[in-house]
């Protein structure tokens, strides 16, 4: 990658000098690169990256500025400090990003780039640090059918090294409340994001689960600006390798926030109650967005994007950040890769 970079540098710099002068120049890198590494093969396909051309970048309570969709833009090894302010201790995170052939290699401790743990109680468990693999393709592609999201599969990695867990392992009538319903297909799950609901997140709609391991269930509210003049830039990738980016895009020349094609059901009228296995479940109430099962997309509602929350924006495919449900995504357009399966990470 480094090498390719320099090679550019070099046509476009020795524009108008004699060749033998360009070929004296493209020697001294050839030489140079050989020196640093015996094996590393520099080419898009390689399965390595130049350690040696890497250096370390500080991003702590960085604000992201780019837009570039593909996840090569940002190979690189970054770190950061942070504070869990309830806990009064300090953290390092520590996330890098490398290639390998076509695709990306996340390796992340999962602790954030800002300070959390920020709110009137702390988390249930304490923070902790990680050793998490994602992969994803450089290149995604669209599948014939969407994948739904499970409890079983982390949905996505943002640029600050901490993953998107969307959905709650609570639902109405199971277990203790908020934690308890392992079955995916089980009826009135909780979303995390409502204001009904209380699931102890932090000012980054954020939370720990029992191994401590930190996580967003919506917009991290720390990586990209609300400024609604400029596109948002890409703050992560879903694990169908897929962008995100924040709430703005460009439509023709206008700058506007990404609208969800979610609605209430029935205009919000009473629920309905669900029978599952068997049992029949009467949370009572109305369609009000405590449950996901409170929202149906509506493909004429008027908004934007599709069943899993994305869109096509001067031909690239993408899930946007929105300020309704499902908040960031709510299923894959792609097909996930293995290494967001829990049970399979290491």
């Amino acid at each position: 990658m480094v090498i390719l970079e320099w090679d550019k540098h070099i046509f476009k710099s020795t524009k108008g000098i004699n060749m033998k002068k360009t070929m004296t120049i493209m020697a001294i890198v050839v030489s140079l690169s050989a020196c640093t590494s015996d094996d590393h093969d520099h080419g898009q396909g390689s399965n390595h990256t130049h350690e040696t051309e890497t250096s370390v970048k500080d991003i702590t309570n960085l604000i992201f500025t780019s837009t570039a969709s593909n996840c090569a833009e940002y190979a690189n090894e970054y770190k950061s400090i942070s504070k869990d302010i309830n806990e009064n201790s300090v953290y390092s995170g520590s996330l890098k990003i490398s290639l390998e052939g076509d695709k990306c290699i996340f390796t992340t401790n999962a602790i954030p780039n800002h300070d959390f743990n920020d709110a009137d109680k702390s988390f249930h468990n304490k923070v902790s640090e990680q050793d998490i693999t994602y992969t994803i393709p450089q290149s995604p592609v669209v599948s014939s059918k969407v994948t739904k999201l499970g409890l079983r599969t982390d949905n996505a990695i943002f640029l600050n090294g901490v993953k998107l867990d969307v959905m709650a392992a609570g639902c109405f009538g199971i277990g203790r409340g908020f934690i308890g319903c392992g079955d995916d297909g089980q009826p009135f799950r909780y979303d995390p994001m409502s204001k009904l609901n209380s699931f102890g997140v932090d000012s980054h709609n954020a939370h720990t689960q029992p191994d401590g391991t930190y996580h967003y269930h919506g917009n991290p509210l720390a990586m990209f600006s609300e400024n609604s003049t400029v596109a948002s830039p890409l703050i992560g990738f879903a694990a169908d390798g897929f962008p995100i980016y924040g709430s703005y895009f460009d439509e023709n020349g206008t700058i506007r926030k990404a609208k969800s094609s979610y609605v209430f059901k029935d205009n919000g009228g009473p629920r309905v109650d669900i029978t599952y296995k068997g049992k029949t479940y009467s949370p009572g109430g109305v369609y009000d967005g405590k449950y996901i099962d409170d929202f149906v997309y509506s493909a004429s509602s008027g908004g934007d994007l599709d069943q899993c929350n994305g869109m096509t924006v001067n031909g690239k495919y993408a899930y946007y950040v929105t300020d309704t449900y499902p908040w960031v995504l709510n299923c894959f357009t792609g097909t996930p890769d293995s290494s967001f399966n829990k049970k399979r990470r290491r």
